[in-house]
């Protein structure tokens, strides 16, 4: 039996997801982008114990990068980088308006000199320029208002801390990994494989920050 999702090799894995069988290529390519996979799949619990070796220099270099970024930041820090990379990670884009690294890089800018101002006992709202990076701030400012409304300034100035940071990493990250010129999505990729990885991150209680995650 030909494989229906490539037509060209033979389906010799039981699909619990389609109900078929499909190649072995299929599967592990499609798996969990084209295929929603149940969490009983035994292929899919295979290739989680076992990643091949590609997964797991990808897993070793991002986690490399990822302790770079948190170097020196206290633990309350730590985990406000989380849930600012928590909001990233879920933020959904309208049409034809995707979200890249320089929107990531001028949302952040925006909001640590509003938070900056604000430690100051000065009230004002700094924006960016993109369209698309003042609808992340909003998201963000959304979330770590409520996380911080009874933090006072030290919770601005953490904040303002961890936003200049992440504005720092969009330059770290693509200069770090010598990625592709082409690709404008070297931070958010790096937080797309580090975090929800086996599902959305969790919306955070009032007042409460996530646990760490580390791959």
């Amino acid at each position: 039996m030909t494989c229906p999702l490539c037509g060209l090799r033979k389906a010799k894995r039981r699909c619990p997801a389609l109900g078929h069988s499909i190649c072995a290529v299929c599967c592990g390519s499609k798996r969990l982008k084209e295929i929603h996979c149940p969490t009983d799949c035994v292929y899919l619990a295979t290739a989680r114990e076992h990643p091949p070796a590609v997964v797991l220099r990808q897993q070793q270099h991002d986690f490399g990068l990822l302790m770079q970024l948190l170097r020196d930041l206290s633990e309350r820090q730590s985990q406000l980088f989380v849930l600012v990379a928590g909001v990233m990670v879920r933020y959904r884009p309208l049409e034809f308006q995707p979200l890249l690294d320089d929107d990531v890089r001028a949302a952040a800018a925006a909001l640590a000199a509003t938070f900056e101002t604000a430690a100051r006992g000065v009230i004002y709202e700094h924006r960016p320029e993109s369209l698309v990076a003042g609808r992340l701030l909003g998201d963000l400012k959304e979330v770590l208002s409520e996380t911080g409304k009874t933090g006072g300034t030290a919770f601005e100035r953490d904040a303002a801390v961890v936003l200049r940071r992440i504005e720092a990493a969009v330059a770290e990250v693509t200069k770090g990994t010598g990625s592709d010129p082409s690709n404008r999505r070297p931070f958010l990729d790096l937080l797309g494989r580090t975090f929800a990885k086996d599902g959305p991150v969790p919306e955070p209680s009032p007042g409460e920050t996530p646990g760490l995650i580390v791959p």
